[in-house]
């Protein structure tokens, strides 16, 4: 069913994804607090309004950042979920 040429063809358009997701950025956000995370489910950067810290507390300030990173990695795994998907109907007219 499958040979060592649709293995290696699989394998190569993984690694292509994986940079791609890698230069993808997508948000979660608070009013106060933006976290960006890429495709693969990486976070790269938090960002925290610094009026922020004159009225919050520690545990608030920690509940928003949670808050914030889980909508980024959310919105990563939809991005990464739809990059798979594209990249098994490219693979399926080779499969038949």
């Amino acid at each position: 069913m499958f040979n060592k040429n649709m293995m290696e063809k699989m394998r190569v358009q993984m690694e292509e994804i994986k940079i791609k997701l890698n230069n993808i950025s997508v948000l979660g956000a608070t009013d106060n607090i933006k976290v960006v995370a890429n495709g693969n489910r990486l976070l790269t950067s938090v960002e925290i309004d610094a009026d922020f810290f004159k009225t919050a507390n520690k545990k608030q300030v920690e509940e928003l950042i949670v808050i914030a990173a889980n909508r980024a990695l959310e919105q990563a795994e939809r991005v990464e979920k739809s990059e798979m998907s594209h990249a098994a109907m490219g693979m399926l007219p080779s499969l038949g």
